[in-house]
């Protein structure tokens, strides 16, 4: 195996916080490494370092010569003005420097220009660059090629910079938080679409499935060190507690030693004049080995709900739209006591205006919300803490609450209450507006619970939180003695947590399923073979080419790719207009007919999409 990216002995400081130190590693071709850390620790940085977007203080990072590389930021950054398709056509790419002057010869109109123009793309064989584009965009369920980048949510931006990266064809990718602001079905498709890659993959994640899926190789950076584990996120975890427990083991040792050789060193100065200088250095190493933390900040969720009485709260016949766009139609329902549900969708669904409206946010067209007297939200907006960011930590929270009183009659300060959320003092005096993301999160998470509520709502609460936080604060939902809602694109989280789901479908369609998420897709994959085999269909698999080696395509094989990627935009086109059909309301005299054309073009989709894929591999 090729070696694509070798670190040595990198070290990088942010003011006088070191984040990583003496840092050594490689990557070799075929490798999918993922990256974990706690929040603040350099996670980011190290991605950014390596992709050379961030100075290093010392060390050297050696790429493989002509490696092409890709790098996906967590904001991606794309130009306001542009349209998706020319955002996605990335200048520093050599394909579309000659795509544009292919584009610009058109419009200029010389014929020798042109020629000249056509015959730099055939070199360049990108003929099919915009049907690939087009197709990939659709995949990740952007439509409008024209939209202005402007107008794009911040989900459809990430898609398009997914979009792109895999259009540019890298031997190496590094992806910072890629699951970040996506719905479940593109995540998992991006879950896919990098297992059968033969792309090598440096990332960071909190998406614990996505982990234990994709990467073959996990990184941990813990107090400023490396650690590297050969196998997927649940082996990492073993061997994470493993080594824990042999450093444990070993700083006892060490200062049990060194107890020894203080009481040699307390002895007389006369006596100690004579003693070996060898042994005295020794004590002086152990002394600094023994300075060893091995104890873990993580947060402190003791926070107790107040009292729920047995009426939660009952939604009767509520309807919402705006404009075409049906959120709820006719949506009945009875909220349970200690009942913690799950609602997933894809973007744009109606998700987070359902929840707005329970909390009367969001005003809603029909209908009535019944929520019982002892009620008392706690909500965790995924739009961000609602604090002046002008405003230093202890002064905006003191502001809201001067005393905080939980778990019965319990009172705190805010500076002692913060403490719980890894806020030291020095921490509290930070300015909003100057808080990571991580800190954000732990900040809005505080100002939530520290109202003692007992209905839970939580909107995407997973984004900029670690993972060992997530797990402080699955255990603590577990237990948690009142109502959950949780939006979140986290599959393991959901499993966690919730009972049962509401799945948006869009039209104001909500099927409520009783079960966690790993259920619920077992459910579909199920519900999809049973409808496969009722309609008597074969169905056709493709198998991943064994080479390692990149090929090219056939003469044969350019001509069907290029007539999968029309079939798949027939054929999508097809599916949208049935499923409009069906939740138009109107009455379907042709029902079976019409209930098999759609499973059929589903698994058609899925055949010719994977084989579109397999084919768009190679060169």
């Amino acid at each position: 195996m090729a070696c694509y990216l070798q670190i040595e002995n990198l070290t990088k400081s942010v003011g006088d916080r070191v984040l990583f130190g003496d840092v050594t590693f490689g990557l070799n071709e075929g490798d999918k490494v993922g990256v974990i850390a706690k929040n603040g620790t350099g996670k980011t940085t190290l991605l950014r370092c390596i992709a050379g977007k961030d100075d290093i203080d010392s060390g050297k990072i050696t790429f493989k010569g002509d490696l092409r590389v890709g790098y996906l930021e967590q904001q991606p950054y794309l130009e306001e003005s542009q349209s998706v398709l020319d955002a996605c056509l990335n200048p520093d790419m050599p394909g579309s420097i000659v795509i544009k002057e292919y584009e610009q010869a058109v419009e200029n109109g010389d014929p020798s220009i042109l020629e000249k123009a056509i015959a730099e793309m055939d070199s360049a064989g990108i003929w099919d660059y915009e049907d690939r584009l087009k197709q990939l965009l659709t995949q990740l369920h952007i439509t409008d090629m024209n939209q202005c980048v402007a107008q794009l949510s911040g989900g459809q931006r990430k898609r398009v910079a997914i979009a792109r990266i895999i259009l540019e064809n890298p031997d190496l990718v590094i992806l910072d938080e890629p699951t970040n602001h996506l719905d479940i079905e593109t995540i998992e498709w991006l879950e896919g679409w990098l297992r059968r890659s033969r792309t090598t993959l440096l990332m960071v994640t909190h998406d614990r499935y996505f982990l234990d899926r994709v990467c073959n190789r996990i990184i941990e950076i813990d107090r400023e060190q490396i650690y590297c584990y050969d196998g997927n996120y649940d082996y990492y975890i073993r061997k994470r507690s493993e080594r824990i427990e042999a450093m444990a083991s070993e700083l006892a040792k060490i200062k049990n030693t060194l107890r020894k050789e203080q009481e040699w060193m307390n002895r007389q100065p006369q006596a100690r004049a004579g003693k070996a200088r060898y042994r005295i250095e020794s004590f002086y190493d152990l002394k600094e080995r023994s300075k060893v933390n091995l104890t873990e900040r993580n947060i402190n969720l003791d926070v107790k709900s107040s009292y729920i009485g047995s009426k939660i709260f009952e939604a009767e016949h509520i309807s919402k739209r705006f404009g075409d766009r049906i959120i709820l139609d006719d949506f009945t329902y009875t909220f349970a006591r200690y009942e913690k549900l799950g609602i997933i969708g894809p973007n744009g669904a109606g998700k987070s205006t359902f929840i707005k409206m329970l909390q009367g946010i969001v005003s809603h067209d029909s209908g009535n919300w019944n929520v019982g007297e002892t009620v008392r939200f706690g909500y965790y907006s995924q739009d961000g803490i609602q604090l002046d960011s002008n405003k230093k930590v202890i002064d905006a929270v003191t502001e809201r609450c001067e005393e905080i009183t939980i778990n019965g009659g319990h009172t705190y300060s805010p500076m002692q209450f913060l403490q719980k959320f890894l806020f030291t003092p020095a921490d509290q005096q930070k300015y909003i507006h100057t808080l990571s993301g991580g800190e954000l999160a732990r900040l809005h998470l505080a100002t939530v619970l520290m109202m003692s509520p007992n209905f839970l709502i939580l909107d995407e609460p997973t984004n900029d939180l670690d993972i060992v936080t997530l797990g402080i604060l699955e255990e603590y939902l577990m237990e948690f003695k009142g109502c959950v809602i949780v939006i979140s694109h986290d599959r393991f989280f959901l499993d966690s947590i919730v009972d049962h789901l509401f799945v948006f479908e869009g039209n104001g369609v909500i099927r409520d399923f009783p079960g966690n998420y790993t259920e619920y897709r077992s459910y579909q994959k199920d519900n999809d073979v049973h409808q496969a085999d009722s309609g008597n269909k074969p169905k056709v698999s493709y198998e991943k080419p064994k080479s390692e080696r990149k090929v090219k395509m056939t003469y044969n094989e350019r001509r069907e790719f290029e007539k999968i990627g029309k079939e798949i935009e027939l054929l999508t086109e097809e599916k949208s207009a049935l499923e409009r059909l069906f939740n138009s309301g109107e009455v379907i005299t042709d029902m079976d007919v019409k209930s098999r054309r759609y499973n059929e073009i589903s698994e058609l989709l899925d055949e010719k999409e994977m084989r579109w894929l397999e084919l768009s591999e190679k060169d």
